[in-house]
C-alpha cells in the first residue's frame, strides 16, 4: 500500500499528531504509540525500510543502552544509597540542610547518569530519612524532582533531550559542561534557596531527633565492595572517554557501549541480568518516535515549518533563541520532553540551513531548546519522566503528589530558572562564551553571598520572635 506522493506529508502530519496526542493522554503506553506510528508510516509507503531505519539515530540508541547497563549494574553495589546517607550526616540531622544535600547529590547523580536513576535511588532513602526526623516527605521529593531535572541539564548525558541533541549536531560532552553548567549552578543555588525560606517553619526539630540521622550505618549498604571498585574503575574511564570522544573522533555511544562492554567482562557474570536493567520499552519508544519524526522529513512538512519560523523571525537569531527555549520551557511542562526535542531538532537544523546559520548561531539555538527542555520539565508532574517517578513511588507509600499542589511550587521555580536561562544566554550571545561563563560564575557567587545574608537575617528575625512569646 503507498498513498498518493501529494497526500503523503498530511497523512504524516496526522499521524505525528495523532501519535502525539495518544502519548500525553497516557491512554496507551507511550512505546505502543511510537511504534504504532512507526508502523503506520512504513505501511502507507511514506517511510521505506531503508529511509526508516536512516531516520534513526543510532548514536542516541548506543548511547541509552550503554550507559543503562552501566548504571544497572552499579546500583547493585549500594554507593548511591551510601552517598545519599553520607550527605544527610554531614548536615548533622538539620531538615534543611538534609534537603539541600540530598538535593545536591540527586542533582550531580543526575549530570553523570541519568535522572530517572537518580530518583529511584534517593528517593527510598529520603523516605527513611523523613520518617527518623518525623517530618512530612513532601518538600524533599518535590525539591529532589527539581534537582533531578536541573542537574541533567548540566551534561551531555544527563537528561534524554541533550543526548538528542548532543548526537544530532556534533556537540560534545565538555561543549555541554562549559556552556551550561555554569547557569545550571546558578539555577540549583537559588532553587534551594527558595525551599529554604518555604520550608524553613515546616522543617524545624529539636536536637533528640535530629540526633536519629547518625543511627543508619551507611557501609551496611555497600552490598558488594569488589563489584565496586569495578565499577567506580569503569564509570572513570568513561566518564574520561566522554571528557575527550570529542577529540579523538569518537561517538559518544562508542564510549557507552565500550564501557559496558568492559564491565560486562569484568564482572564475568551471564549477560541475561545485567541486560535486564536496560529499559527496552524506552528503547524501543526511541525508535518508534524517530521513525515517525522521520517521516515529516521525508516528506517536506518539517521544512515548510522551518521557512514559516524564518519569516516570522525573518532570520534574526536572538529572537528565535528566546522564542524556542520559551515554548519549549511552556511545551515541556506539559507534554513529555523527549517526543516535542525530537521533533525541534530537525526543525531547528532546516532553519540553520535556510538562513545559512554559522556554527555559533546555531549553538545558540541548541542551547536555548536544550534550557527550554529540561528545565521546563519541572513545571508539572507530567513534565518529565523523573517526575512521574517520583510521584508513583510517593503514591504507592500513601503519600499522593496532586498536580495542582505540585504546580504551586514548581511552576514559579521553573519560570525562575527560565528567566536566569534567558539572561544567561542574553550575555552568551552579546559576550564572547569564556566572557559570559566568567560573568555568571561571578554573578553565582554574587547571589550566594546575598542570598546567605538575607537566609540569616530571615532566621535571626524568627528567633527574637520566638525568644519574644516564650
Amino acid at each position: 500500500m503507498s498513498l498518493p506522493e501529494h497526500s503523503q506529508a498530511i497523512f504524516a502530519t496526522a499521524i505525528f499528531l495523532l501519535t502525539y496526542a495518544v502519548i500525553v493522554s497516557e491512554k496507551v503506553h507511550r512505546t505502543i504509540c511510537a511504534f504504532l506510528g512507526a508502523a503506520i508510516v512504513c505501511l502507507t509507503g511514506i517511510m521505506t525500510p531503508e529511509r526508516a531505519v536512516h531516520a534513526i539515530d543510532w548514536n542516541t540508541i548506543g548511547l541509552l543502552t550503554g550507559m543503562m547497563i552501566i548504571v544497572g549494574i552499579t546500583r547493585e553495589t549500594g554507593v548511591f544509597e551510601y552517598m545519599a546517607i553520607r550527605a544527610a550526616k554531614l548536615a548533622k540531622g538539620q531538615p534543611l540542610a538534609i534537603l539541600a544535600s540530598l538535593a545536591t547529590v540527586t542533582a550531580i547523580t543526575s549530570a553523570f547518569l541519568d535522572n530517572v536513576t537518580a530518583v529511584l535511588l534517593i528517593v527510598p532513602v529520603t523516605f527513611a530519612i523523613a520518617r527518623k526526623l518525623e517530618v512530612s516527605p513532601l518538600p524533599f521529593l518535590i525539591a529532589e524532582i527539581l534537582a533531578s531535572n536541573i542537574g541533567g541539564t548540566a551534561t551531555l548525558i544527563g537528561d534524554p533531550p541533550n543526548i538528542m541533541i548532543g548526537s544530532a549536531t556534533g556537540l560534545g560532552f565538555m561543549d555541554f559542561v562549559i556552556n551550561l553548567t555554569p547557569v545550571i549552578i546558578l539555577v540549583h543555588v537559588i532553587t534551594i534557596f527558595f525551599f529554604q525560606l518555604l520550608y524553613r517553619k515546616q522543617l524545624r526539630v529539636s536536637p533528640e531527633i535530629r540526633n536519629r540521622i547518625f543511627e543508619f550505618d551507611e557501609r551496611a549498604e555497600l552490598k558488594d565492595i569488589p563489584l565496586l571498585r569495578k565499577c567506580l574503575f569503569v564509570l572513570g574511564v568513561v566518564i574520561f572517554g566522554f571528557l575527550i570522544h570529542q577529540y579523538v573522533h569518537l561517538e559518544s555511544s562508542v564510549i557507552a557501549l565500550s564501557g559496558a562492554a568492559l564491565l560486562l567482562l569484568l564482572i564475568r557474570t551471564e549477560p541475561e541480568h545485567p541486560l535486564h536493567a536496560v529499559e527496552w520499552p524506552v528503547i524501543f519508544f526511541f525508535v518508534g518516535l524517530f521513525v515517525v519524526v522521520g517521516a515529516l522529513e521525508v516528506t517536506g512538512v518539517i521544512e515548510a515549518m522551518a521557512k514559516f519560523s524564518l519569516a516570522v523571525f525573518k532570520g534574526v537569531i536572538l529572537p528565535t533563541g528566546m522564542f524556542i527555549m520559551w515554548f519549549s520551557a511552556i511545551a515541556s511542562a506539559f507534554v513529555d520532553n523527549i517526543p516535542f526535542v525530537a521533533t525541534m531538532i530537525p526543525l531547528i537544523k532546516d532553519m540553520g540551513r535556510l538562513a545559512g546559520m554559522g556554527t555559533m548561531d546555531m549553538n545558540f539555538l541548541w542551547w536555548c531548546l536544550s534550557l527550554g527542555a529540561c528545565l521546563g520539565g519541572n513545571g508539572t508532574i507530567i513534565g518529565a519522566s523523573a517526575n512521574v517517578v517520583v510521584v508513583g513511588m510517593a503514591e504507592k507509600r500513601g503519600l499522593p503528589i496532586a498536580f495542582v499542589s505540585y504546580m504551586k511550587i514548581a511552576f514559579p521555580l521553573m519560570l525562575m530558572s527560565i528567566i536566569i536561562s534567558t539572561g544567561y544566554m542574553l550575555v552568551w550571545y552579546v559576550l564572547e562564551p569564556v566572557e559570559a561563563i566568567v560573568s555568571v560564575f561571578a554573578l553565582a557567587i554574587l547571589v550566594m553571598l546575598i542570598l546567605n545574608f538575607f537566609m540569616r537575617r530571615v532566621i535571626a528575625k524568627e528567633d527574637r520572635l520566638s525568644a519574644t512569646k516564650a
